[in-house]
């Protein structure tokens, strides 16, 4: 997720600074809102005809399982409400971590500038019916999880879109979690204290922290070990909601509100696509390797490092990179062109102004200062920018998914005609080099 890391240590270490005393309080709201005329802070409403619905899924309970946030489109109803974009202070403890800054100076920095913020979608909301939903699978960037992505994904879920966003088990996550089975000690004990016994009560939560390099580690064989376990965690919450689709009976660990059960007969899944940020971004291309239900892939800015170059050849499906005008280098978009193909659509496009941190929603919610300094916002309009973005991927959806929508419209964007956007890349490479 976050790029120049080093940069980002040093910058929020300073705030931490800031923050040691309660007189320099006021000095940190001033940063977190940019100026005193910044505008309203948030992540911003999606923009599609359906209002939209979020739940959280875990089955089976353990590491193996699988694990994702479920955005779709949702009757409305004033009961329901918005869920926190930071589920708990476990991930703010993931983030300090990723970052490598104290956990409880980082717990107090992240839940005063972000603690307030809700996601743009309602929890458990009842799904609306409204004709089969085609389904994309989203992947998180490296030290991100699973709500960190909600305007991209609630914007899909409001235009129709069924979309998963998986909360990745192999240690590139900030954190994540899954639970065990109580030791027998520890029901002993709870016998003792007369608690009542159920399924639930007999499994405990084990959280997972990001996994940093080691010194001297080379990053490659980590990254590409890493790669192909997330691929295989998107196959298998593909293969989740194809069973929930099917009828098959579910038991969600978590034990939402949600009634799964109208979600039978919901999906199209002749239409199934993959999209992902940076590490996400290569995760995407994986899964399209690896399983051709599959019909097309969207890249964010994506960070080519973890991928095999013998996997190249072997996608066959349309892929779409779009990309940051700040983040991406030549040998990075050299990989990107060796997946170029005469027979198979390989689209790019740059957003002009962006950052890496474009397209999470961490953009939205930090003032220009702030942002700025952290580099979680570029020069362009983060509403602008991600706009386009979504715009553009519905897009593409509609082309490779054969859809009958109106995303036609955007067309356009796909081939980078909007003077925000830049027809393929802004990096000069050599063609010698591809």
């Amino acid at each position: 997720m976050f790029s120049h890391g080093g940069f980002v240590q040093l910058t929020v270490r300073r705030i931490c600074e800031w923050v040691r005393t309660d007189q320099r309080r006021y000095a940190l709201s001033f940063f977190a809102m940019g100026n005193t005329h910044s505008n309203h802070l948030g992540i911003p409403p999606a923009k599609g005809p359906n209002a939209v619905g979020c739940t959280d899924f875990m089955m089976d309970h353990t590491a193996k399982g699988s694990f994702f946030r479920l955005y779709y489109p949702c009757q409305e109803t004033e009961r329901a409400e918005k869920p926190d974009w930071i589920p708990c202070r476990e991930y703010f403890n993931g983030l300090a971590d990723f970052i490598k800054i104290n956990r409880t100076l980082g717990e107090r920095i992240f839940s005063y500038l972000f603690g307030s913020f809700k996601i743009p979608a309602y929890l458990d909301a009842p799904f609306k019916s409204n004709g089969k939903c085609p389904v994309v699978i989203f992947s998180h960037g490296l030290g991100a999880f699973r709500t960190l992505y909600s305007a991209i994904c609630a914007e899909l879920a409001s235009h129709g879109f069924i979309v998963a966003s998986v909360e990745h088990r192999d240690q590139s996550a900030s954190a994540t979690y899954y639970f065990r089975e109580k030791t027998e000690s520890e029901k002993a004990n709870e016998k003792v204290l007369k608690k009542s016994a159920s399924a639930q009560n007999n499994l405990v939560k084990e959280w997972m922290y990001y996994r940093p390099l080691q010194h001297g580690e080379s990053e490659f064989p980590l990254r590409n070990k890493q790669v192909k376990q997330r691929a295989d965690e998107c196959i298998l919450a593909l293969e989740k909601l194809t069973e929930i689709n099917s009828g098959i009976p579910v038991q969600n660990v978590l034990q939402t509100q949600f009634d799964w059960t109208t979600l039978q007969n919901s999906m199209d899944l002749c239409r199934i696509a993959v999209m992902g940020h940076s590490f996400g971004g290569a995760t995407a291309i994986e899964v399209l390797c690896k399983e051709v239900k599959f019909k097309c892939g969207i890249a964010l800015d994506s960070w080519m490092l973890p991928l095999d170059d013998e996997i190249f050849p072997q996608v066959k499906q349309p892929i779409f990179f779009i990309n940051s005008e700040k983040f991406q280098w030549a040998g990075n978009i050299n990989r990107m062109r060796k997946m170029d193909s005469a027979i198979t659509q390989r689209k790019m496009i740059t957003i002009r102004g962006t950052v890496h941190q474009s397209f999470p929603d961490f953009t939205f919610l930090a003032g220009n200062w702030i942002g700025k300094l952290m580099k979680l916002k570029g020069e362009i309009d983060p509403e602008i920018a991600i706009d386009l973005s979504n715009k553009a991927s519905l897009a593409f959806l509609q082309r490779h998914l054969g859809l009958e929508k109106n995303f036609n419209q955007w067309d356009p964007l796909i081939d980078g005609q909007d003077d925000n956007l830049i027809p393929g890349t802004n990096v000069i490479v050599l063609q010698s080099a591809i």
